[in-house]
């Protein structure tokens, strides 16, 4: 994974066809979103039921051919299915076209993590890097009760957020 990219426990691949291992050719993972596990309902920091992106990662030569977009859309169907009021995830504030790609998916910037990474992905003089805490809404939030369109004024701790 890339700078831009966190490391987490559970994970989704998205693979070629079984049949091209039978070419000679071994089958190579080309995309990969990552989720939190279901564990995370019982913490004291559990926020209204959600699924949560952590990491969506394609390889470079599959990029541009919809696989981040479906992995995405495969959650986002799976959360509908159980009930989620909301998808999010935390993305660098220098990522823009992590950013973009989210906006143009419908998530929205729900608020600003202060010091949320502990590095700085294009400044090595910055000690830390603020992150967007995006939402899209799900079919159970009708009022929109998850999200709001100026989350760039909330500004929060890390440990506020889990």
């Amino acid at each position: 994974m890339g700078i831009l990219s966190a490391t987490v426990r559970f994970s989704f691949y998205l693979a070629p066809k079984p049949d091209q291992a039978d070419q000679g050719n071994p089958p190579k993972v080309m995309g990969k979103l990552e989720s939190s596990p279901d564990v995370y309902r019982f913490s004291e920091h559990y926020l209204p039921w959600h699924a949560h992106i952590t990491a969506v990662t394609v390889a470079p030569e599959a990029r541009r051919l919809g696989i981040g977009r479906l992995l995405t859309e495969q959650l986002e169907a799976a959360a509908d299915a159980n009930d989620a009021w909301f998808v999010d995830l935390f993305v660098r504030k220098t990522n823009y076209k992590a950013i973009t790609f989210y906006k143009s998916m419908g998530y929205s910037i729900f608020r600003v993590v202060k010091d949320y990474y502990g590095d700085h992905s294009s400044d090595p003089a910055q000690s830390s890097e603020d992150a967007y805490d995006m939402r899209k809404p799900m079919k159970r939030d009708v009022k929109l009760e998850h999200i709001r369109e100026d989350g760039e004024k909330f500004e929060v701790d890390p440990g506020d957020v889990w």
